[in-house]
């Protein structure tokens, strides 16, 4: 982008400039061109937009993301509602998310697809958001909360944006997450098995099954419920669990195992149409 001032001879923009001074108060021109305080303060140029954006893009590219981050700070800041704002605000996330910020990254992010949910880089801002979330996953045997998030964030990439080319990437990660808090819930629920606490084993295992059926964990879900169920008396569900699981995952170390379990009590893996096990697959997988 031009500068305005570019549009008049160099004679006539010395001209402005001079009577700009004259009429300009001391403490107004030095303010102008202060030298900074801090190194974080803000140096205010008179420089163009598009000067100031490339000089980011320059620092960025050098790693040098302080400094890229004041770049992109003074376009919004003197030039805002333009064009090179909102592409410096993009570049803004990026920074922030490259220095491994996160919290600055979803701030400004969740800012930037607020007010531009039109703009041709909100799919790819609302991407770093997820991302942003999505680096800070920890295993499942820490709280989840970012995992929750990252899913929530990235599973927006693909509806709202669903030929976006991000929309990919941001579904494989959503279901890396869905297997991460499947896995969280396996935790617990063998946690509660190994306690003999069955009830909540098997409500821990069931959100497995009906939430995160699409899982690797979803295999080991249904072969606990049927153990359990075995364990408690409540043959029909075992029965079903085992049938479902031998339908859906014929070749599972899972399944060759509840079936052992059941034929040890002279009886075969039989679905009861009727149970929750067999309506939560129903349609669904198989």
């Amino acid at each position: 982008m031009m500068s305005w001032l570019k549009a008049f001879s160099p004679a006539v923009v010395l001209a402005l400039f001079a009577l700009s001074v004259s009429t300009m108060p001391a403490n107004a021109l030095f303010g102008w061109f202060k030298k900074k305080d801090t190194e974080d303060e803000i140096v205010y140029s008179t420089d163009p937009a598009d000067k100031l954006y490339n000089q980011g893009l320059y620092y960025l590219e050098n790693k040098d993301y302080k400094q890229a981050d004041k770049k992109f700070k003074e376009v919004d800041l003197q030039h805002p509602y333009t064009e090179w704002a909102r592409k410096a605000n993009v570049m803004a996330v990026f920074s922030k998310y490259k220095q491994g910020e996160y919290d600055e990254a979803i701030a400004e992010g969740k800012r930037y697809v607020q007010l531009n949910p039109g703009s041709k880089d909100a799919d790819y801002v609302q991407f770093l958001v997820g991302m942003s979330y999505y680096n800070q996953i920890q295993d499942v045997s820490r709280d989840q909360k970012r995992t929750q998030d990252a899913l929530v964030e990235l599973d927006q990439v693909g509806r709202r944006w669903p030929d976006s080319q991000y929309a990919d990437q941001a579904r494989q990660r959503v279901q890396v997450a869905r297997d991460q808090l499947a896995g969280k819930e396996m935790e617990i629920g063998r946690f509660y098995l190994k306690d003999g606490n069955y009830i909540a084993a098997v409500n821990r295992f069931k959100t497995v099954i009906i939430t995160y059926q699409t899982t690797r964990h979803v295999e080991e879900a249904l072969a606990r419920v049927a153990e359990i169920y075995m364990t408690m008396g409540i043959v029909g569900e075992a029965q079903t669990a085992a049938a479902v699981l031998g339908h859906n995952f014929p070749q599972s170390p899972w399944y060759k195992d509840t079936y052992a379990l059941i034929q040890s009590k002279g009886l075969t893996p039989r679905e009861d149409s009727g149970s929750w096990i067999s309506k939560a697959f129903k349609g669904i997988v198989g």
